[in-house]
């Protein structure tokens, strides 16, 4: 793993959340590869598998945490309460290999100098592996980004789940997104309580085993992207009405 230039060298106080289901075949070498950064911990929370995605993610290092219930959000809640206190920064990424942890560095340098509350990873601006992100992911990408620009004037390009921010910061977001309507959630909310908010490109690879489960076939990115715009729908409504704290 090459290091990436402007990356801080102590990354102590961050500590990354990896969700995962059925990822045995990659899950090893991203939590190596996350490890090498030098960061807090890693925390890969098992959202149900039916593999032995636990037990290699542990023997390579990370701290397992188990939340049957599946569901992104779900797996992202489950690793926020495993936090211990020395987190200050939360760092979360896929399990399936394909975000590439040497950008965890250059995604929380801004944070770590208290330029930035919440730094996004952008695969739309940064290199991309062909095929790594299909024609449906590129559309919806661009298409939420527009909307979110609309609502709110923050220019958003992705909604990857390769993404840093403060831990008081995203405690304070409630978030409530159970499903794949997280990173979108993330995003809706730190726009409307005015975080200060970087994108940044990043790289993205094909994922390296098992099949995705929103954009592997057309029945997950039907119900990925119709949970999407329910998302969208809910919480335009609930945070105009909602006071800014």
């Amino acid at each position: 793993m090459e290091p990436v230039s402007g990356s801080p060298k102590d990354l102590s106080s961050v500590f990354v959340v990896i969700p995962a289901l059925n990822e045995e075949g990659p899950i090893g070498d991203v939590v190596r590869d996350v490890i090498a950064e030098r960061v807090g911990e890693v925390i890969v929370v098992d959202n149900g598998s039916n593999d032995s995605t636990a037990e290699r993610a542990r023997a390579a290092g990370a701290r397992v945490v188990s939340e049957p219930k599946r569901g992104y959000g779900r797996a992202c809640m489950a690793g926020l309460s495993a936090l211990p206190p020395a987190c200050e920064i939360v760092a979360f990424l896929d399990g399936d290999g394909s975000d590439c942890p040497e950008f965890l560095g250059r995604l929380t340098a801004p944070i770590l100098a208290g330029e930035q509350d919440f730094v996004i990873g952008s695969r739309i601006r940064g290199k991309r592996e062909p095929g790594s992100m299909n024609l449906q992911q590129r559309v919806a990408a661009r298409l939420f980004g527009s909307l979110l620009r609309m609502l709110y004037g923050v220019r958003y390009t992705d909604m990857g789940p390769l993404r840093a921010i403060r831990r008081d910061a995203l405690q304070r977001l409630g978030m409530r997104e159970e499903t794949y309507g997280w990173n979108l959630e993330m995003q809706m909310r730190a726009a409307r309580m005015g975080l200060r908010i970087l994108e940044i490109p990043v790289d993205h690879r094909l994922r390296r085993g098992g099949k995705s489960k929103v954009s592997g076939n057309l029945r997950g990115t039907i119900k990925a992207a119709s949970r999407i715009l329910l998302t969208v729908t809910r919480l335009a409504i609930e945070l105009r009405r909602a006071p800014v704290l």
